[in-house]
């Protein structure tokens, strides 16, 4: 039996929030690797929290001056989440950070999971819901911070049994919570349409899902029919090219024209900081991969292509409100 109860509120870093106003629903703040950090401290990458605390709150408070009022940070485990160092940039920004909890993988768990639970070595419970819906309830760690949205994750492998038992968890988490859901999806392989089926499954409604990365995709065919079932799509990866700019500004605007607007969310997924990258590399490959990509360079462009000011209203504002507190599209 579901027990969905309404939310309301959104919990961020600081506290619950009544109106997320402008945002962004796929960002991250920082991605660590800890069993690195632990062992070769000195990583050329540099990690000081409260030297890349004070950046991160830079980067976050020239988003602020663009417009926009809170992004969602979907940093779980298996990205390298760490909660406190984010509650120092909460300190000194006026950007509200939304947690998130849920595991992300492509394949196997990590063995603190995958060695206990349905089908494993050793059996017993699945401790994966219980601790998403402590993240949710009572806060991640004792840091107090309680998660407002969950994530799981597919890749090309599509869903293994370890995703498989992610995606399942994440469901029951949902059920008992109300939190909504995103996923990171492989559009190459359009297996949104996969999650869609498991998380329906599992009963939960599909118009409290974001599928992310649907916006790597330029098939309108299969972005419609992920709408068709109910979900929001994240285009969120603006500013990584292996889709190109054009693509993508092309993409939301003929979704636009089709009359989708009210269920897309717009993102970079973009890191603050992330140990993962080299950020040399990264910045020669992929410039307008950092926060202000949508505000200085998407938004003109959809608005050169005849998207509408109320159209990138809802895909800022509307929608990502509607989400978070969980209202109906």
């Amino acid at each position: 039996m579901s027990r969905v109860s309404p939310v309301s509120a959104v919990e961020t870093f600081r506290g619950p929030i009544g109106d997320p106003g402008a945002t962004l629903m796929h960002e991250h703040i920082f991605g660590l690797s800890p069993e690195i950090l632990w062992n070769w401290p000195d990583i050329p990458e540099g990690w000081d929290l409260e030297e890349r605390a004070r950046e991160a709150a830079g980067k976050l408070n020239d988003l602020k001056a663009a417009g926009i009022d809170t992004v969602v940070d979907l940093t779980v485990i298996g990205l390298g989440r760490y909660v406190p160092a984010v509650q120092r940039v909460a300190e000194q920004t006026g950007v509200n950070i939304v947690a998130a909890t849920g595991l992300y993988t492509y394949d196997a768990l990590p063995p603190y999971f995958g060695n206990r639970g349905p089908g494993s070595l050793f059996g017993g419970p699945d401790r994966l819901a219980e601790f998403f819906v402590r993240d949710i309830t009572e806060g991640i760690g004792r840091t107090g911070v309680k998660a407002g949205m969950l994530k799981c994750a597919t890749g090309r492998q599509g869903i293994t049994p370890g995703v498989e038992r992610v995606i399942r968890a994440v469901a029951q988490a949902h059920r008992e919570t109300g939190v909504p859901i995103t996923t990171h999806s492989e559009s190459s392989t359009r297996n949104g349409l996969d999650q869609q089926k498991l998380l329906a499954e599992e009963g939960v409604d599909l118009s409290r899902v974001v599928i992310g990365h649907a916006g790597d995709s330029t098939d309108l065919a299969y972005l419609e029919e992920l709408i068709a079932n109910g979900s929001y799509l994240g285009m969120d990866r603006f500013g990584i090219e292996f889709t190109s700019f054009e693509d993508r500004v092309a993409t939301v605007a003929a979704m636009c024209e089709r009359g989708h607007a009210s269920r897309m969310v717009l993102s970079h997924d973009s890191y603050c900081f992330n140990d993962r990258f080299d950020p040399e590399v990264v910045r020669e490959r992929h410039p307008n991969y950092h926060l202000l990509h949508i505000s200085r360079d998407v938004l003109p462009a959809l608005r050169a292509r005849g998207v509408t000011e109320e159209q990138i209203t809802a895909m800022i504002v509307d929608n990502p409100r509607a989400i978070l507190t969980g209202g109906r599209p």
